[in-house]
C-alpha cells in the first residue's frame, strides 16, 4: 500500500516504471524478465531459442494421447514433454545449420518415411506409392468439417515434422562417420595380437572383507569433481517418506461381512427387510441401490469373473447364488442373471458429437441439433447404406473416419461404453441405428457377426472392507505423533524411528519438479509433495503431514536435501558411486602396501596378500582377464617389457600386478575391406544416441519451470 500511495502522489514514479519497461524491451527484449520476473510463457530455452508453455502444452497433449490409446496413465508425463521438446529444439537447430529447411513441399516429400505412416499399408496404393493427395483432401476436409480434429492434427503434424528432421540429421551425419585405412589397420593388428601374461589379482571385495574402509562425503565429492560431465544434475531434492496406510482392522472386517449377509439374506433398510438379494426380482437395481460396485450388464468369460466362481459358473443355473466370499479388500456376493453366446462383431460408425460433449472440443452445435443430425443421417444410411461414406467428414472421431468409419471386430469384453455394446449385441448383422452415449450420438452400421464362445451375465452385490471413522482417527494420531517425534531431528533420527516402529519407509534421493510419481510411494499426493519439496521456501528438514484424498492415509515427509542444477549432491548419488569409490580407495592402499614392501617378484606379492599366481592370455581388441574385462590391465601387458615386473595396476575388479612372458600374432580370417566395413557399422549404429546426448550436455539450456510453476502455481494450461 505504501508503494501505491507513492504512484498515486507521485504520477512520475509510474511513468519512471514504465519508461524503464520500455526502455529495456528497445535494448533487449529479454531483460524485462529482469525487471518484472520471468514470463510465465516462456518455459525455457535451448541455445537462446524459447520453449513456449504452448509448446509444452502440445508435446504434452501428444503424449497423453499415445498413453491413452495405448491403455497407460495420462498423469506424470510433464518431464518426458520437456525432454522431448528440448532434443526437438536441438535436432531443429542441427537441421537448419546443414542448410535444410522444413517447407511445406519438405514436408509432404517426406511424410511416407515416418513411423506413424511408412507402416500403414492403407496410406500406400496397390503400386506402393503414398497417397499423398488423399491425405491431403482428407485434412482439408478435417479442416472444414471437424476443427477439434484439424487441431489435434496440428499438434501431431509439429511432433512429425520434428522426427522428419531428425531422420534427416541423423542420415547426414552419420553417412560422414567411415573409418580409416590406418584405423582399420591398428584395429586388426589390436585384434591379432596376443600377450601370455602371469599375474597376481588383489581382489577388491576380498580385501574388503578383511579391511574396513568408510567412504566420506568428501571421497564421493572428490570422485564428482573428477568426473564433472557424468554428474551434471538438474534440480532435485532428497525426501524421506513414512507411509500411514489406515487399514482396516479386524472389526472393520467384521462389519463389512454383517452388513452384506443382512443385505444378501435378511433385507435391506429401504425395503424394510423384506427384500433382499436372493429373492429380489430386480437384479440391477438391487445392486445399484447396495453394493459399492455397480452393476456390470457385459456378458463375460468365465476367466474374467471373480476366481472363487470360475470353476462353478459353467454348471451353474440362473439365479444360483455364490457367496459371501472374499475377494482382496472386498467382501462379494455374485448371483448368475443370465447366459448366452458372446458374438464377435464388425461395426462402424459417425459420430456426431455436442457442445459440452468429451469430443466436442470446438463444435457450437447444440445437444437437440447434434440429435436431429444424427437422425437424418441415420435414416439415409438405413434407406441406403452405400451412402455410410458420404457422411464421414461430419464424424467427431476423425481417427475411426480415417479408417472408413471402421471400429474393428469388437466383444462384448472391449472396453466401450455401455450404450453402444448394447446395441451390437441386440442387433443383427446390417442392421443401422442412432444410438445416444456420453460423447453424443453415433451411427452405427453392423458390417458383420460371429458366434463365440458362452458369456455369463453376473450380477456382484459387492461390500467394502474400509477403515472407520475409529481406526482412520488411530491412523491419523499414529502419524501425528511420529511428526512430532523427529520435529527437528536429524535425518537420521527419521530414519531410525520410522524403523524402530516398523513404519513403511522409503527415500526418493534425486526426486525432479515434474516428475509426478515419487519411487516407493505413488499416491494421488505425489504431485503436491514435490510442489510442497520444490518451494522456495522450504529448507533442509522441513517436515509436512498430508493426508491422500478418500483414504484416510497419512503421508509424513522429511526435506533432507536440496541439489540445485550444478554438480549432483554427493550422498544423492551416494548408492550409484559408493563401490566405485571404496574400490578405488582400497587400490590405493593396495598399491602403496606393494610399495612399501619393495616386492621384487609375483610370489613375493601373492604371499602379501594371500593370493595366487595366474596365468592367461590377452589382446586389447578383447581385453579379457581370468573373466573380467579389464583394458588397463591388458594396455599394461603391451605397454610393459618382457619379463619386466609391471607397477600396480588399477583393474575394475581389483589391483593387478604382470610380467610379460612372451607376444605372438594370431592372424583371424577376414580381409582389411570387411573389417574396415564391419567397424564402420558398428560405429554408425552406436552413433545417434551418443550424438544426441553429447549434444544435450554442450548446449546451454536454461530450464525455468521450477520459478514459474512457483510463482503462477501449478497450472500448465
Amino acid at each position: 500500500m505504501a508503494i501505491l500511495g507513492q504512484i498515486r502522489s507521485k504520477p512520475w514514479l509510474l511513468m519512471g516504471v514504465i519508461a524503464l519497461a520500455l526502455l529495456a524491451f528497445l535494448v533487449n527484449p529479454d531483460s524485462i524478465d529482469k525487471v518484472f520476473g520471468k514470463n510465465p510463457d516462456i518455459l525455457g530455452k535451448v541455445n537462446g531459442e524459447k520453449i513456449t508453455r504452448e509448446e509444452f502444452n502440445d508435446q504434452l497433449f501428444v503424449l497423453q494421447q499415445q498413453a491413452e490409446q495405448q491403455g497407460g496413465p495420462k498423469t506424470g508425463l510433464e518431464e518426458q514433454a520437456w525432454q522431448l521438446l528440448v532434443q526437438s529444439k536441438l535436432i531443429k537447430q542441427q537441421f537448419e545449420k546443414l542448410g535444410f529447411e522444413m517447407t511445406d513441399d519438405y514436408f509432404w516429400n517426406q511424410i511416407q518415411y515416418d513411423q506413424m505412416f511408412a507402416q500403414n499399408k492403407q496410406f500406400f496404393d496397390e503400386k506402393g506409392n503414398f497417397k499423398t493427395q488423399e491425405l491431403k483432401k482428407e485434412i482439408e476436409t478435417l479442416q472444414s468439417a471437424n476443427p477439434q480434429g484439424y487441431a489435434q492434427w496440428l499438434k501431431t503434424k509439429k511432433t512429425i515434422e520434428y522426427r522428419l528432421m531428425a531422420r534427416q540429421v541423423f542420415s547426414n551425419i552419420s553417412a560422414g562417420i567411415t573409418t580409416g585405412k590406418k584405423e582399420a589397420e591398428e584395429l586388426m593388428k589390436q585384434r591379432d595380437q596376443l600377450a601370455d601374461i602371469d599375474f597376481v589379482k588383489v581382489d577388491y571385495a576380498a580385501y574388503l572383507q578383511k579391511t574396513k574402509i568408510n567412504v566420506t562425503t568428501e571421497d564421493l565429492a572428490n570422485y564428482i569433481k573428477q568426473h564433472p560431465v557424468m554428474f551434471k544434475a538438474e534440480p532435485s531434492r532428497n525426501i524421506g517418506i513414512v507411509y500411514f496406510p489406515s487399514k482396516p482392522s479386524a472389526a472393520d472386517d467384521a462389519a463389512a461381512l454383517k452388513e452384506i449377509t443382512k443385505l444378501y439374506s435378511a433385507g435391506s433398510d429401504a425395503s424394510g427387510g423384506t427384500e433382499n438379494f436372493q429373492n429380489t426380482k430386480n437384479d440391477s437395481m438391487f445392486v445399484m441401490a447396495n453394493s459399492d460396485m455397480p452393476f456390470n450388464p457385459q456378458y463375460m468369460k468365465p476367466a474374467q469373473l471373480p476366481a472363487t466362481i470360475q470353476s462353478q459358473i459353467a454348471t451353474a443355473a440362473i439365479g444360483q447364488t455364490f457367496g459371501p466370499y472374499k475377494e482382496q479388500d472386498f467382501y462379494v456376493v455374485s448371483k448368475l442373471v443370465g447366459k448366452k453366446t458372446s458374438d464377435s462383431t464388425l461395426s462402424r460408425h459417425i459420430l456426431i458429437a455436442f457442445k459440452g460433449s468429451p469430443a466436442g472440443e470446438g463444435v457450437t452445435r447444440s445437444k437437440e441439433q447434434a440429435k436431429k443430425l444424427a437422425d437424418s443421417i441415420g435414416a439415409i444410411v438405413k434407406a441406403t447404406p452405400a451412402k455410410f461414406t458420404e457422411f464421414l467428414k461430419l464424424s467427431n472421431d476423425p481417427n475411426s473416419a480415417a479408417q472408413g468409419g471402421s471400429l474393428g471386430w469388437t466383444t462384448p469384453e472391449t472396453p466401450f461404453v455401455p450404450e453402444f455394446l448394447t446395441y451390437l449385441a441386440n442387433n443383427p448383422k446390417g442392421a443401422t441405428g442412432v444410438v445416444e452415449t456420453q460423447f453424443g450420438y453415433h451411427i452405427i452400421n453392423i458390417e458383420d457377426k460371429k458366434s463365440g464362445s458362452m458369456g455369463y451375465q453376473v450380477a456382484n452385490l459387492v461390500k467394502a472392507i474400509k477403515a472407520s471413522d475409529t481406526t482412520e482417527a488411530e491412523t491419523d494420531k499414529k502419524s501425528r505423533k511420529f511428526i512430532q517425534q523427529i520435529q527437528g531431528k536429524s535425518f537420521n533420527d527419521f530414519v531410525n524411528i520410522a524403523k524402530k516402529d516398523n513404519y513403511q519407509f522409503s527415500n526418493p534421493k534425486a526426486a525432479k519438479r515434474f516428475e509426478g510419481q515419487l519411487q516407493g510411494l505413488g499416491t494421488d499426493k505425489d504431485a503436491e509433495i514435490l510442489t510442497w519439496a520444490f518451494d522456495k521456501k522450504r529448507t533442509k528438514g522441513d517436515t509436512e503431514l498430508f493426508t491422500v484424498e478418500g483414504t484416510g492415509d497419512k503421508i509424513v515427509v522429511y526435506l533432507n536435501g536440496k541439489q540445485e542444477a550444478g554438480l549432483a549432491d554427493p550422498e544423492s548419488v551416494r548408492d550409484q558411486i559408493e563401490v566405485i569409490v571404496k574400490n578405488k580407495l582400497a587400490a590405493k592402499q593396495i598399491s602403496d602396501k606393494i610399495a612399501g614392501a619393495k616386492a621384487s617378484n609375483l610370489d613375493q606379492i601373492a604371499t602379501l596378500f594371500a593370493s595366487s599366481k595366474q596365468s592367461a592370455q590377452v589382446n586389447l581388441l578383447n581385453p579379457s582377464v581370468a573373466g573380467a574385462m579389464e583394458p588397463k590391465v591388458a594396455g599394461a601387458a603391451f605397454g610393459v617389457k618382457k619379463g619386466q615386473l609391471s607397477k600396480p595396476v588399477e583393474g575394475g575388479t581389483g589391483v593387478y600386478v604382470l610380467i610379460k612372458k612372451s607376444e605372438t600374432i594370431n592372424k583371424q580370417p577376414g580381409d582389411l575391406k570387411q573389417f574396415t566395413e564391419s567397424i564402420t557399422q558398428r560405429n554408425a549404429g552406436m552413433f545417434g544416441q551418443a550424438w544426441l546426448k553429447s549434444l544435450q550436455d554442450n548446449s546451454e539450456i536454461e530450464d525455468y519451470r521450477i520459478e514459474i510453476w512457483n510463482k503462477v502455481g501449478n497450472q500448465q494450461q
